[in-house]
């Protein structure tokens, strides 16, 4: 890394910011037309030129242009910084990194910290689950790409934001989407929104039907994201959203061995199919959001939600893994935005408290290898408990020059009321984390459209209830698992050229201590234990060019360089080791060229770099070139209001090898799991 800085400084290939695309008609505007770029996920909104953190915004055309909307990585996979992994394994769900954070997961997101609408996806826990994200009405995504637990709490590795539209910004209602692909893809997606008088609302409705590219991969989703607002006065307005999802199949092939794949790529796991392995899921959410834009002189949001989610899930191996629970999770907050002069310079600050609360009656089944239920080998309760209150301060030093800082205190509280007693054991018990983290940052805009900025913040994470699970198969909290902490610099610069090149780099240096790694037991439970310490240092960069009216070019490449420093596994030193499942270099490329009205034509290429997939750095999964080719046009009919819009697309256009997933420190060398070769899909979109 030190002998590559200079010269990658020098190449100008720097990290994308994005911003609508310039409508192809007229002249290209210039710098000082160019719209503010606001961000609101680092809690105090302000102009991302003014933001001393890395952070990446996108668009709806980043989210929505020619996707199938269906998974996250077909719009994060532009962000440096964030790895994704496992686009098809629904029962899994996607594995989302950001500088390392998030890796260990094997089910669900770890280390992050995800919100939709205001309401944090994340658990008190650390755990998160997306399968309930709406991608068709989403309207923008925000991702802070370090630590962020001044901003979010407990598991914030990272922030990931997202908005679904309110109905205010769509031009035609009701849209109609209808998309098939290979492998069985298809998805049926309704959505109406619009404004009337003080009313605005949007109702998102979406079935997808998909058999998958392996066997014992099907799919079938239902969801419906819904949101209503009243405008009370000019600067009070009251809203709610309802979100229901139901996923009565999505089952699970599992990985497979190298053997395994050489004979058959498409095959699932031997035990996959007589046991059925696999998820079914039904989640309610229900949400309130207050906003006054002029109370006691600044701005006051309160927010509240509840959710219950019911869940089975099927692991893809007989013995212990039959997993039940039914959840509920409610919650909310308020935060304070106001503003005052110290001396002569002007600060502004956001303060207020985070509440949630998680109950979860968890079960735990044996099944034999017909998938037979032979036992129950676990009852509990898990509640958990977090409160944080939270300071954030931005001061004008000079005109140019600002000063942010924050604070914040979280407690955590985690119970396990063990009700199998068929063991003779009672494991109840209880385990609190108290925590302060901080951040302080500076930000110098030397030029209206050009950024430098330095920060440093710190953050924690708790193990989740899962991964407090003891190996030795008794309930309750391992004592030997302790939260996760970590400490992170970086430095910045971004802007925007006269010729509208858009620019951003970053280097930062993580230093983490007890960092958590999951490892695979002889019975192929998943279970955790800390690491010592860890360090992870890294450079980010790309651009985002709108070089004509007909031509945007963007580019993203991350270099990292994540390392145990001081960690012994299974009585083996594997200190100077490379962290596994986190390649090297992404390097992320897009070439979009824009014809008139709507008709436009993307090419992306995307190279992963060689990574391991165990602590021990014998297993290497090679690197790989992935192309992806997507286009869309509209035509207005009969000369009225409705339009007609077609695309398609072609994913991993030269049929590559590759893996979707790597399950890391697995037993008995089931690392891999076979991406899809090429694949189509196309769609047709009415609206009126």
């Amino acid at each position: 890394m030190r002998h590559r800085l200079p010269t990658l400084c020098l190449t100008g290939l720097i990290v994308p910011v994005s911003w609508a695309q310039p409508e192809p008609t007229g002249d290209y505007a210039p710098p000082e037309a160019m719209p503010t770029i606001t961000v609101t996920a680092p809690r105090l909104a302000r102009d991302l030129y003014d933001t001393p953190a890395a952070v990446s915004a996108l668009t709806r055309e980043d989210i929505q242009q020619g996707q199938q909307g269906v998974r996250l990585d077909e719009a994060l996979d532009r962000v440096p910084g964030v790895f994704l992994q496992n686009r098809d394994n629904f029962a899994q769900g996607q594995r989302i990194s950001s500088r390392g954070f998030g890796a260990r997961g094997t089910f669900g997101i770890r280390g992050l910290h995800i919100r939709v609408d205001g309401i944090p996806y994340t658990l008190p826990d650390g755990q998160a689950q997306i399968d309930a994200v709406d991608l068709d009405s989403a309207e923008r995504i925000e991702v802070i790409r370090g630590p962020s637990s001044v901003l979010y709490g407990n598991a914030a590795g990272g922030v990931i934001d997202i908005t679904t539209g309110d109905g205010s910004e769509m031009r035609r209602s009701p849209v109609l989407t209808l998309q098939q692909g290979s492998d069985g893809f298809h998805k049926l997606s309704v959505r109406n929104g619009g404004e009337t008088g003080n009313w605005v609302h949007s109702v998102s409705v979406s079935a997808l039907d998909f058999d998958g590219y392996r066997e014992q991969s099907k799919v079938e989703k239902r969801l419906l994201n819904a949101r209503v607002g009243y405008r009370l006065d000019d600067d009070r307005t009251l809203s709610a959203l309802v979100n229901i999802l139901d996923m009565p199949t999505a089952e699970d092939p599992s990985a497979l061995t190298l053997e395994e794949v050489a004979e058959d790529r498409r095959q699932a796991r031997d035990v996959a199919i007589p046991l059925d392995s696999g998820q079914r899921v039904e989640q309610q959410l229900v949400g309130l959001h207050y906003e006054d834009l002029d109370a006691l002189g600044g701005e006051i949001n309160i927010r509240g939600f509840a959710s219950r989610r019911d869940f089975e899930q099927q692991l893809p191996f007989p013995g212990s893994s039959l997993i039940d629970y039914a959840r509920n999770y409610y919650g909310g907050g308020a935060d304070y935005t106001g503003e005052r002069r110290v001396g002569d310079m002007p600060l502004r600050y956001v303060t207020g408290i985070d509440l949630a609360r998680q109950e979860d009656d968890r079960g735990r089944r044996s099944v034999n290898a017909r998938g037979e239920v032979t036992g129950i080998t676990a009852d509990e309760q898990q509640t958990a408990t977090s409160a944080g209150i939270f300071l954030q301060t931005e001061l004008g030093l000079t005109d140019t020059l600002e000063l942010s800082a924050g604070v914040r205190h979280d407690q955590v509280r985690m119970d396990i009321d063990d009700r199998f007693i068929a063991d003779g054991q009672d494991d109840s018990g209880r385990r609190t984390f108290r925590e302060w983290t901080g951040s302080l940052g500076l930000s110098y805009r030397y030029q209206p459209d050009h950024q430098v900025y330095a920060t440093l913040g710190n953050a924690f994470e708790t193990p989740t209830f899962t991964e407090f699970a003891r190996p030795d198969g008794r309930g309750g909290f391992n004592p030997e698992v302790q939260p996760q902490k970590a400490l992170n610099r970086e430095i910045g610069l971004r802007g925007i050229f006269d010729n509208g090149l858009g620019y951003e780099l970053v280097a930062f240096s993580v230093a983490a201590d007890d960092e958590l790694i999951g490892f695979d037991a002889p019975n192929e439970r998943t279970f955790y234990e800390n690491a010592g310490e860890t360090s992870r240092d890294g450079i980010e960069m790309g651009v985002d060019w709108s070089f004509s009216l007909a031509w945007r070019w963007t580019s993203a490449l991350t270099l990292t360089d994540y390392r145990f420093d001081r960690f012994e596994d299974s009585g083996n030193d594997v200190a100077g080791n490379r962290l596994p499942g986190q390649p090297r270099q992404v390097w992320h490329n897009g070439l979009t060229w824009y014809g008139s009205g709507d008709r436009f034509a993307t090419l992306e290429a995307q190279y992963t770099s060689d990574y391991y997939a165990d602590n021990a750095n014998e297993v290497t999964i090679d690197d790989h070139w992935l192309f992806n080719l997507k286009a869309g046009d509209s035509w207005r009919l009969g000369g009225g209001t409705t339009q007609l819009g077609a695309n398609l697309g072609v994913r991993n256009l030269l049929d590559e090898n590759y893996y979707e997933n790597v399950r890391i420190n697995s037993f008995g060398g089931r690392y891999y799991e076979p991406a899809a070769g090429r694949t189509f899909y196309a769609g047709l979109e009415l609206s009126f």
